[in-house]
């Protein structure tokens, strides 16, 4: 993962119109980082299938009106001037978000009130420090960083020492996600 050291800070509009060649993309503060596109294993899908179905179940049981839970690399601009434009494994977006954004759009323009990165085999280190840190300066609340090889969690808030849990511990999203609570062994069940 490389950022180039050029001067002109990148725009949403121009990370979109650039060539669908096979490259990830994405601006953190303007700034253009990209890499080879990353090539998911079954165990990252299966993780992020588990706990989406656990978010939608606990969203299930929220009053009106409700978020919405999205996966897949959906397209957050988090933060305009300069830019700071993400795809996210796992978010959950408020029903504030959710109801601003029309149902057709590609980008939603705003911070998810979660944003989970299930890890990759291909993932880099410095590549997550800068995303979770990205994260959390431009307004997302909780961040989870789920490591399926090790069968852990990463919690991360804004200004907060970040925590990890494992597979003897339970994943709580109180008080962002108000309830929600599943044995981290779940997440990673086969």
């Amino acid at each position: 993962m490389s950022a180039p050291a050029i001067s002109k800070l990148m725009t949403t509009e121009e990370l979109l119109a650039m060539p669908d060649d096979g490259m990830d993309r994405y601006l953190i503060d303007g700034q253009l980082w990209e890499k080879p596109m990353t090539r998911r294993n079954r165990r990252h899908s299966r993780t992020m299938t588990n706990l989406a179905a656990f978010l939608a179940q606990w969203l299930a049981r929220q009053p009106m009106p409700r978020g919405e839970i999205l996966t897949g690399d959906a397209a957050f601009r988090l933060r305009p001037n300069p830019d700071t434009t993400v795809g996210i494994d796992l978010a959950y977006i408020s029903p504030q978000l959710a109801a601003q954004t029309p149902d057709d759009t590609f980008l939603i323009d705003g911070a998810p009130v979660l944003a989970v990165e299930i890890l990759s085999p291909s993932d880099q280190h410095e590549e997550i420090v800068n995303k979770v840190q990205g994260y959390l300066n431009r307004g997302v609340a909780l961040v989870w960083v789920v490591d399926p090889d090790f069968r852990l969690v990463q919690v991360h808030r804004p200004g907060a020492v970040p925590e990890t849990v494992n597979v003897l511990q339970e994943l709580s999203g109180d008080p962002e996600l108000p309830g929600f609570r599943v044995a981290v062994a779940e997440v990673f069940r086969q």
